[in-house]
């Protein structure tokens, strides 16, 4: 690991006194002077044709100011990937499932527009549901989608090597189904927007609890047909997203629809009932896994076929079931693979992007996979992984480029620190280890230009300005930022700024998700420090009569190498530097793009689809009351290859709430819809572990070196929560014979599980 000053010290976030202390504005915090209040009017049936909406009633409430249907907006679908637009700001001719937005009312309080929406007077003409992925795709099924022939909306048929020779030459061949439930992200904030509109240059500007405004700002214009240009997208402090905040939502159109149409402000809000069933969850997945082995426990071939619950709506459809097939084939040496991948619509809420994207699921099937397999053959899990696991510069069957991979040796770490040769099958009857591994891209690079820009700023008086158009939604992606152009510059982070996620002041950039900031804003904004750096060292260097890449910086003084007392300070450099007659602010531009040819995409070709991959394997050590059927989890242990951490405190972080995430969604969460309704739509009724349970965890480092991050870095964000829940449900198995194919695991399961094992 390098030695440096800044980066790689464990800084707290930037921001983090303002959110302590109450300061921190997020969106809901916002008012602006005569700001009106927005409710939304939802479909109360899973399906069903809209024959007649009554808005009198609503109209003639006092205080109410404007009521919408979807008959009064513009007919323009949007959506987050633009081959799959399928959604209406406000459903038009019907809805398709419980939740779906028909109707907008605005009144001078929230009180008065949620009145107004129970006057709201809908009438339906119900149609018959599907609420099954696997039903939704046989024969005579009802379609969601009229336009589609069928309600698979997304699929991808895949083959690496040739799997029915991989097969042939297998000495055992298994074949296993696996399904993983719907688990909601559960941020703490509830999404919410608030939009002004200036009369006078017909400018739009919305506040959004976003994680991609510039994707915002153009489905905005798109659905309210207005020039991108006269669309502004500021996003406050985010209270988390995972995914869930990606896509554009009614509140965002109907905000600026209002705020055009009344010239007042508008905000609207979604109470925590409209979080859970009315933005995104992660999707409900059935997996069957078809796997070769040798007698060593070798992969030869594998098959595997996927079928996505994706809900009313696309929203990443494509996107998703894509990267789902192509990260099988990391973090193991898969020569030989097939791989067919649906998604498909039902009559339930929509499924969408969520910590890991499409591979929490597929993961959860092949670990379990993995283990079940070492057992039927009679070697050691531990050793199986190891075996097959991937290594840097090896050429990949699906042309990725892996320049630092460190997993093999996270596997060994991992086993080490959980006690694996002396617990694995040797504890008390209760009491198991169990592990998984996993890998993550930083960033997908290759479906689109995927571009990051950053400017930075040094005043005369020293003080350093950042412009990023990154998001960050809680995960510190400001802070690593402004550790790196510190670092560069020579500066403490208290003399850095950071200006982020306006679309009005900052650079273009993709936004937050599939845990490529760090890598692709932080290179660009290295590249604008960079900028700076040349600048200035230029005429550091001319006073001092050295060569540019001779001096070095740091504590706001540049000195020569080897030589400190032959150096100035940087105050003394910008004071000449200004009497030079030189410009100032120095002012430094960087844009960077992942190094992938474009624009790709996966569904039709091979590719390196990321600038580096991060490693990962974590194992568990958990304790099964056989009695009330609890599983408690002791211990966790991540071993993971970030490459270079920015930030260690904040890599720990993520790995804390990863390991918090995939208990979850092993033991404890699942979005329950049933004939269409969620039961469980509130913090009071959704099962998720809170601190009370969070285990011992332990963290170890497998360094590496990128080339291609940012002082070598490599994503930390999704990563580690792709293993957490097989190496629980593996551990399960140590702890009590039995073995379980599906999530969440839960008390019941396990005393059934119990019941049976006993005969």
């Amino acid at each position: 690991m390098k030695v440096l000053n800044v980066v790689g010290q464990r800084v707290p976030m930037h921001d983090a006194a303002a959110k302590i202390t109450g300061q921190a504005q997020f969106t809901d915090d916002l008012v602006l002077p005569g700001m009106l209040f927005g409710k939304l009017v939802r479909s109360t049936i899973p399906h069903g044709r809209i024959v007649s909406i009554d808005v009198s009633k609503a109209k003639a409430l006092p205080g109410v100011k404007g009521v919408i249907t979807g008959k009064d907006i513009p007919d323009r679908v949007y959506g987050i990937v633009p081959k799959a637009k399928d959604e209406h700001a406000l459903a038009r001719d019907k809805v398709r499932y419980i939740g779906d937005e028909v109707a907008a009312v605005v009144a001078v309080s929230q009180e008065i527009a949620e009145e107004a929406v129970r006057l709201v007077e809908v009438e339906y003409e119900a149609l018959p549901a599907v609420f099954d992925p696997l039903e939704a795709i046989q024969e005579g099924a009802p379609l969601v989608h009229e336009n589609l022939a069928t309600n698979a909306s997304a699929s991808i048929h895949k083959e690496f090597g040739d799997v029915a020779k991989g097969f042939a030459e297998s000495d055992f061949v298994f074949e296993d189904s696996f399904y993983s439930q719907a688990v909601n992200h559960a941020p703490m904030e509830p999404h919410a927007a608030l939009a002004s509109y200036d009369a006078l240059n017909g400018d739009l500007t919305i506040w959004s609890s976003t994680q991609i405004p510039y994707f915002l700002k153009r489905n905005l214009a798109t659905t309210l047909l207005v020039p991108e240009n006269k669309v502004r997208v500021i996003k406050p402090k985010v209270g988390g997203g995972f995914g869930q905040k990606i896509d554009m939502f009614a509140k965002d159109f109907c905000a600026c629809w209002f705020a055009k149409e009344l010239g007042r402000p508008v905000k609207f809000l979604y109470d925590r009932e409209e979080a859970f069933q009315n933005t995104r969850q992660r999707h409900p997945m059935y997996l069957t896994v078809k796997t070769g082995v040798n007698k060593e426990g070798k992969i030869l071939a594998q098959k595997i076929t996927a079928h996505a619950d994706g809900g009313a709506y696309n929203s990443t459809a494509p996107l998703m079931i894509t990267l789902s097939c192509f990260f099988i084939m990391i973090p193991y040496r898969i020569e030989n693979l097939l791989y067919e991948g649906y998604h498909v619509y039902t009559n339930k809420p929509v499924g969408g992007a969520m910590r890991g994207h499409g591979i929490p699921q597929a993961r959860f099937a092949i670990e379990r996979q993995i283990d079940l397999i070492a057992q039927r053959i009679g070697v050691d899990a531990v050793d199986m992984r190891v075996k097959n696991a991937i290594h840097a510069h090896e050429p990949h069957p699906a042309g990725f480029i892996i320049n630092t991979c460190g997993f093999a040796e996270s596997v060994t770490e991992a086993a080490k620190a959980i006690g694996w040769a002396e617990k694995r099958g040797k504890l008390p009857f209760g009491r198991g280890v169990g592990l998984a591994g996993a890998s993550f891209p930083s960033g997908v690079a290759n479906m689109a230009h995927l571009a990051s820009g950053a400017v930075v700023q040094l005043s005369r008086e020293g003080r350093v300005n950042i412009l990023s158009g990154a998001a960050d939604i809680g995960q510190g992606a400001e802070t690593v930022i402004c550790q790196m152009v510190a670092e560069q510059l020579g500066v403490p982070m208290e003399d850095v700024h950071i200006t982020a996620a306006d679309t009005g002041t900052c650079p273009l950039d993709a936004g937050t998700f599939g845990s490529g900031v760090t890598v692709r804003a932080g290179n660009a904004a290295l590249l604008a420090a960079n900028d700076v750096r040349k600048e200035l060292f230029g005429f550091v260097a001319d006073r001092l009569e050295c060569a540019v890449e001779d001096l070095t910086a740091a504590n706001r003084r540049i000195w020569v190498k080897g030589s400190p007392d032959r150096g100035l300070s940087l105050s003394d450099a910008l004071h000449g530097y200004q009497y030079s007659d030189k410009p100032l602010p120095i002012v430094g531009r960087g844009g960077w793009i992942p190094p992938a040819e474009q624009p790709t995409s996966l569904l039709t070709k091979n590719g390196n689809f990321s600038p580096n991959y991060s490693f990962m394997t974590q194992a568990a050590e958990v304790e099964v009351d056989t009695e009330t059927g609890k599983v408690t989890v002791l211990k966790m242990v991540t071993a993971h290859d970030c490459g270079q951490p920015i930030n260690p405190m904040l890599v720990e972080g993520q790995l804390e709430g990863s390991i918090l995430g995939g208990m979850g969604q092993a033991l404890y969460e699942d979005s329950t819809c049933i004939d269409g309704q969620q039961h469980n739509p509130s913090f009071c009724d959704y099962g998720f572990p809170t601190m009370m349970e969070m285990p011992e965890m332990e963290g170890l480092h497998v360094d590496t070196d990128d080339p291609e991050g940012p002082f070598g870095a490599k994503e930390a964000g999704e990563g580690t929560q792709l293993a957490p829940a097989p190496a629980i449900v593996n551990a399960i198995a140590d702890a009590i014979g039995v073995e379980f194919d599906r999530l969440p695991v839960t008390p019941a399961m396990v005393l059934e599980a119990l019941r049976k094992k006993k005969g």
